[in-house]
């Protein structure tokens, strides 16, 4: 069973699935769905396309170069069969996968950390401007202790007279 890549998303495309254009120089086109079938007929560049793998390679957004990889790519040489060696590869196939689930995790948390670091910077920067809004006795007394201090208030409900008749 051969599974083929899209040309436009790159996502994989199941036997009897998809789109196949083939154009006046025998370039094969296949697609795994009409809607990349119709987006490279409106000449749009995958790079450029959201959703697409190309566009998340691109940007940053989905982890390109990881050791990994080399075990999902295509081979075109046939290979002599060794039992011994396919019990092997079977054995190391959960780890593997377990190795790049993790480094998907770090790379995610590292994608991040900068967004984080820059809203931590913008709230301090807010409350560093509107620091006058809070009451004096507040801050004087973390500046002293330098540790976070709880503070109760007591609310205090008043009620009206038109609300004590009813």
């Amino acid at each position: 069973m051969r599974l083929e890549k899209c040309w436009f998303c790159s996502s994989t495309i199941y036997p009897g699935h998809g789109i196949q254009f083939v154009r006046n120089d025998a370039k094969i086109f296949r697609f795994c769905r009409s809607k990349c079938h119709k987006n490279f007929k409106m000449k749009r560049n995958p790079r450029k396309v959201k959703w697409t793998k190309a566009y998340r390679a691109l940007h940053g957004k989905d982890m390109t170069q990881d050791s990994t990889f080399e075990f999902e790519r295509k081979r075109n040489r046939p290979e002599r069969y060794d039992r011994n060696m396919t019990e092997q590869t079977l054995k190391a196939i959960p780890v593997i996968i377990k190795a790049r689930h993790e480094r998907l995790k770090k790379h995610i948390t590292d994608r991040q950390n900068p967004g984080k670091r820059k809203a931590l910077e913008r709230d301090n920067k807010e409350l560093e401007q509107d620091i006058n809004m809070l009451p004096k006795k507040l801050f004087s007394n973390v500046e002293k202790t330098k540790v976070p201090v709880k503070v109760k208030v007591k609310v205090v409900q008043q009620q009206t007279e038109d609300r004590m008749e009813e």
